[in-house]
């Protein structure tokens, strides 16, 4: 019913009050109202709080459910059933394209020749050794005939990476599928846990297995698990960061939940006291993004970067919260509630866990016969002010600020070297592994009329990438215009694997860094062929026209993913096949 009664007289000198009961002082800022014109809505209230503090998932529509003969009692199960079964579907599908020969090419390729013979040594005896020159084809020759170096290794990486690639060479022998063993397991275990993370993010499992299923295709990812590097190890303890405190936000928002009040009718309902002053316990998932950003932090030092990146987002999803409960204010009680307990269970926890990755290198003896600068303190450094600290750290410390000068002044050229802001666009690739066999050798055709090529391309599936461009467009308008969490959070985690590289602009820096932050590409290609399906309610012709042009999209990026299978594998092409694929000259 519409009321039509007059209302109430405005006060002396006052504009008058429009039907409604609002006046000129409610009204949003000028500049506010003119954000409208660019898609901004203003957040709207729900009747049940609850329902905005733990949205429910996604449900299959019933012409679905009777589509596949699935009878209503089981249709619970089934749903259980297949937020995981779709995932590890995925992750199959990654795995096999990962391990399928990955000992192949038989080489040490690109810096491989650096962290495979550094984790072997850290995994024998606690701290990387200084390999002799032109060692490479004697290990790859015979590896049991090389003996572990005496002297120690002058590394500029922290040790975490390099006890990880060593696992797989522990389990499987050092040759290349035992050092790339652990990065293909862990390029496998991250396209899972993408499936999983993005299924969270959105509430919907079909989402999230798109978001895993375009990283499974990814040329950069794939090379870089088929490859004894660091940065993917990097990526995969990043992401289970972010996934860890996903779960933490979820569980944090469920406790305020729990916590309202209800009404009659049983919908929970904002309150200003619980929501500046409940205490949210035990958050077991914090500690562990912790743990995850200090192994991070051990594998390279950018860790750090994402640790500070992470750390203001989860404290910004804190202050979501308690206003979304119904703090008066959410910033002030945020800092009173979490912001201590927060910062005590990720960023100490970090730095303990990096100073533990070290204790191969604490614990080797330090009269010069342990790990490089393991003996500086007890040489050097006996009568300064820091004497009373104990002598491994004082050699850490200095061994860290020697590693620091040469991180900031290398500005040594290299051919594949390349520029942040070409990263998104794949302007500069880094070729791992060439080689131009002859005709009837090496699978080069007896019938080509010249050479062949071989080549490992580290490069991104290019339609993947480029689509990921206006997808990182459509998330920043999504966070900035309609306010929706879910883009900041693929923004920030994106740009901490990007945006600190632009403040390196004369350092010696490559494209595969980028590995960092393709699983947040993909989570931004998915959110956007997500739009491209139409919200829930659309008519059947709007998500009938979505659906040709999210799946038209989706198989373009697989078809391109195929044609590119031959230089991310090392594949052996004639010259015309190759040169096909080079689509820029940049990439030679």
């Amino acid at each position: 019913m519409t009321s039509t009664a007059t209302p109430p007289p405005s006060p002396a000198g006052a504009p008058p009050v429009p039907p409604g009961g609002r006046g000129p002082e409610h009204e949003p800022p000028v500049w506010l109202r003119r954000l409208r014109g660019f898609g901004y809505l203003p957040a709207a209230p729900a009747a049940d709080v609850r329902t905005r503090l733990v949205p429910p998932y996604a449900r299959p529509s019933a012409q679905l459910w009777a589509a596949l003969g699935i009878p209503e009692a089981s249709r619970r199960t089934w749903r259980r059933a297949m937020a995981w079964v779709g995932p590890l579907l995925v992750a199959v599908v990654a795995g096999v394209l990962r391990f399928t020969h990955l000992g192949s090419p038989k080489a040490v390729i690109f810096d491989e020749t650096y962290y495979a013979k550094d984790a072997w040594a850290t995994i024998r005896q606690g701290y990387e050794a200084s390999w002799p020159k032109d060692v490479d084809k004697s290990i790859l020759a015979d590896p049991d005939l090389v003996p572990l170096p005496a002297d120690p290794g002058y590394v500029v990486h922290p040790p975490v990476g390099k006890w990880v690639i060593g696992l797989g060479e522990w389990m499987f022998g050092f040759d290349p599928f035992g050092w790339r063993f652990m990065t293909a397991l862990l390029g496998t275990l991250s396209v899972l846990m993408l499936c999983r993370i993005g299924r969270r993010l959105f509430r919907s499992t079909f989402l999230g297995c798109l978001a895993g299923g375009l990283m499974a295709v990814d040329g950069l990812h794939l090379v870089m698990s088929r490859t004894a590097l660091l940065d993917l190890v990097l990526m995969f303890f990043v992401l289970a960061a972010f996934g860890a405190l996903l779960i933490d936000r979820d569980k944090a928002r469920a406790r305020l939940a729990a916590a309202l009040p209800v009404d009659e009718e049983g919908r929970a309902r904002p309150d200003a006291e619980i929501a500046e002053t409940l205490r949210l316990g035990w958050r077991p998932y914090r500690l562990l993004a912790g743990v995850c950003l200090g192994l991070a932090f051990g594998t390279k030092w950018n860790g750090l970067v994402v640790l500070a990146f992470f750390g203001v987002l989860t404290v910004l999803w804190d202050a979501a919260a308690r206003r979304t409960a119904g703090a008066g204010a959410p910033y002030a009680a945020m800092l009173r509630r979490d912001a201590l307990p927060g910062f005590l269970s990720t960023v100490p926890v970090a730095v303990a866990v990096y100073l533990t990755s070290w204790l191969g290198w604490i614990l080797s003896p330090d009269d010069g016969k342990g790990g490089y600068f393991r003996d500086w303190a007890a040489k050097n450094d006996q009568h300064s002010a820091f004497a009373f600290l104990p002598e491994w750290l004082r050699s850490l410390w200095h061994y860290e600020t020697e590693v620091y000068k040469f991180h900031v002044g290398l500005t040594s050229g290299h051919t594949y070297q390349s520029n942040p802001w070409s990263w998104l666009v794949l302007g500069r690739p880094v070729s791992y592994f060439y080689e131009s066999p002859a005709p009837g050798t090496d699978g080069c055709p007896a019938t080509e009329a010249g050479k062949c090529a071989r080549e490992v391309l580290a490069l991104g599936t290019p339609l993947l990438w480029w689509a990921g461009c206006f997808a990182l467009l459509y998330v920043l308008w999504r966070w900035f215009f309609r306010r929706d969490w879910r883009a900041g959070a693929i923004a920030c985690a994106l740009g901490a694997g990007l945006l600190p590289w632009f403040n390196y602009q004369e350092r010696t820096i490559f494209y595969f860094y980028a590995v960092v932050f393709v699983p947040y590409l993909c989570l931004a290609v998915a959110m956007m062929i997500g739009a491209l399906l139409g919200p829930s309610g659309s008519s059947e012709r709007r998500r009938a026209l979505g659906a040709i042009g999210a799946g038209v999209l989706v198989l373009l990026i697989v078809w391109n993913f195929i044609y590119f299978w031959p230089i991310y594998t090392g594949q052996t092409l004639p010259m015309d096949s190759w040169r096909g694929r080079m689509w820029l000259d940049t990439w030679i």
